[in-house]
């Protein structure tokens, strides 16, 4: 969600109706190219190890695995090992490459929690396939499970990302036996492209989603379970609070959960060196119709009814909430929240680690932690028993 208040300090000489525009027009821009923010510095090699020389950032220093990618379309993971090399520059341990790529001094690339580049870099079986949505044809991906499984798993990434970023949920629910539906969506880069291709935030993407639940129903699917991340994770909620839907959603999964896009926004002012309340300076121009036409959306977008802490008493859904301690974009304090007002159906697994990226500092906790949860409150995927 790095996109979305890339505002700097200056805009503060802007006036309120001004600032507020830009906030609300960044954050529904269209899908845009990655930033190649960062440099690698110097190689170095440790007997059998290559070391990457980076600058130390909250990122680059962040315990985990990570994936690097770069500007050739080339990547580069590293272990969780950080080595220091004085108070601003860090080494980071590569374990593997895209075609055994060496990148060179100089070089620039993107730090990422999107660790697998495709289904099967992740040890996946899948089948590129196409799902009728209201927006148009969306591509997805098909990875059965276990033979004559009813029980699917539908994966929706958030904003500003993609189905790749997913795949790291799709290894659990493959080896609990689930057939899982990696879905794309309208204006995501992928899906379907509609208008000037701004994001609704989740409200009309959802219809996307629900066209995933009826391809999975009509294919087999007797329960379903959402797995969101960030926005990905608003457009699960929705999914599940609808009546036609509730009767087959037997669980979700939400990892860094947008449940209230006020506090996302006052948040991710603040994160941008702006003061959190410029936040809602861009409330007005996303709810009033005639404003948010002018910021390039078809219509308003209704937050208040996208706030999950304030609707927690709808909740029917078991839910597991992963969230990181140290996310500043869709705070934790809003998964608290909505765990200590339905304890009955909400649990949260607090993770040190930023926004998306809980997998990532610690892969195997991770995915015992939803293999567990599955378990206890799913249960396999047995024709439905």
């Amino acid at each position: 969600m790095k996109r979305i208040i890339a505002a700097g300090a200056t805009l503060l000489t802007a006036g309120g109706l001004g600032l507020g525009w830009t906030i609300a027009r960044r954050l529904t821009a269209p899908v845009g190219p990655r930033d190649f923010d960062l440099t690698i510095r110097d190689m170095e090699v440790d007997g059998d190890r290559r070391l990457l020389i980076l600058d130390r950032t909250r990122e680059t220093a962040a315990r985990g695995v990570y994936n690097l990618w770069f500007e050739t379309g080339d990547w580069v993971r590293v272990s969780d090992e950080v080595l220091d090399r004085g108070s601003s520059q860090i080494a980071r341990v590569v374990t593997d490459a895209m075609h055994d790529f060496l990148p060179s001094a100089g070089d620039r690339f993107s730090w990422s929690g999107i660790y697998f580049a495709n289904p099967a870099d992740a040890g996946l079986s899948a089948r590129e396939i196409s799902i009728n949505t209201p927006a148009g044809a969306a591509s997805a991906w098909l990875i059965q499970g276990d033979e004559d499984r009813s029980t699917w798993a539908i994966h929706i990434h958030g904003l500003g990302s993609n189905r790749r970023g997913t795949l790291r949920g799709v290894q659990v629910a493959a080896e609990v036996g689930y057939t899982s539906l990696v879905i794309s969506y309208r204006n995501d880069g992928e899906g379907p492209r509609l208008g000037n291709e701004r994001s609704t935030l989740g409200v009309a993407e959802r219809e996307d989603a629900e066209a995933a639940v009826d391809f999975a129903v009509q294919h087999g699917a007797q329960r379903i379970v959402l797995f969101g991340w960030s926005m990905g994770a608003a457009i699960a909620l929705q999914v599940a609070s609808r009546a036609r839907e509730r009767s087959v959603i037997v669980g979700l999964v939400l990892d860094s959960p947008v449940l209230n896009w006020i506090d996302v926004i006052k948040a991710n002012c603040a994160r941008s060196g702006l003061p959190a309340v410029a936040g809602h300076l861009a409330t007005p121009w996303l709810t009033l119709d005639p404003l948010a036409r002018m910021v390039g959306l078809t219509g308003a977008v209704p937050l208040r009814e996208l706030d999950w802490v304030q609707r927690a008493a709808e909740f029917t859904v078991p839910t597991l909430i992963i969230h990181g301690t140290r996310d500043d974009s869709a705070p934790i304090w809003g998964s608290q929240a909505l765990h200590d007002l339905r304890p009955d159906l909400v649990e949260l697994a607090a993770f040190e680690a930023g926004h998306t990226l809980s997998w990532n500092s610690d892969p195997k906790r991770w995915r015992s932690t939803v293999a567990t949860w599955l378990s206890a409150r799913v249960g396999p995927g047995d024709n439905g028993g």
